[in-house]
């Protein structure tokens, strides 16, 4: 493991006492999103064994999480002219932890959301529902942006997490679309452009089929 830096000897002792400090604060911030998105992956992965035991019905096909590094923290705190203070980068970068939920159906997308939001614990945010109003490029997700509680030595805090929910055709399209942004840094031709749209609509009407045919051997459930 690589040792951070020696502070230069010539600063004076309370420039070395305010760097410990603002080092150990986001430390400990990092922490708490670690372990806030790593309990809200939990209690996806018990809903998950939930449905399959009880309701023969695995509505996850999988589930994903990362933390952001301090780099694109900072690139994002400096973007959006956010304070670098715990505060600020708290109330400000709500997607500093994020857990990716793809489900089968629609139908599961929902009925999961509504089985997380409501444990009493989990306090919801923001709700951005790009499924029923897809954006104009036709990326389709539901994000949610909770706070979870996580209990820590110095006392328990509240964690933001944003959790996006897809079909696995959504998740698709979706991954594929950034990787053409990311091949054309962004200047993608209006032709491709709009035949990246076209591909969303005929993903959201695969997505459609395949409810109706699940509905039609599972006699509507």
């Amino acid at each position: 493991m690589t040792q951070p830096a020696a502070l230069p000897a010539e600063l004076p002792d309370e420039a070395i006492r305010r760097f410990a400090q603002i080092r150990d604060d986001f430390t400990r911030m990092m922490l708490g999103y670690r372990f806030g998105m790593e309990q809200v992956a939990m209690r996806l992965e018990i809903l998950r064994e939930e449905f399959a035991e009880l309701h023969l019905d695995n509505p996850i096909e999988h589930i994903s999480t990362r933390v952001k590094s301090p780099e694109s923290i900072l690139e994002k705190a400096a973007r959006q002219g956010v304070e670098l203070e715990i505060p600020d980068l708290r109330e400000h970068i709500t997607d500093i932890a994020g857990v990716r939920v793809i489900c089968s159906f629609v139908a599961d997308v929902y009925r999961l959301v509504d089985s997380l939001t409501a444990q009493a614990d989990i306090t919801v945010r923001v709700v951005k529902d790009y499924i029923a109003n897809p954006k104009p490029n036709g990326y389709r997700s539901l994000h949610v942006i909770l706070e979870i509680p996580v209990f820590l030595s110095s006392g328990p805090v509240q964690v933001p997490v944003e959790v996006q929910f897809r079909t696995v055709a959504m998740d698709f399209w979706a991954s594929t679309e950034h990787k053409i942004f990311y091949k054309y840094e962004g200047d993608v031709p209006p032709d491709l452009r709009q035949r990246i749209t076209d591909a969303a609509a005929t993903a959201a009407r695969m997505d459609e089929e395949m409810a109706q045919l699940h509905r039609a051997v599972h006699g509507g459930d």
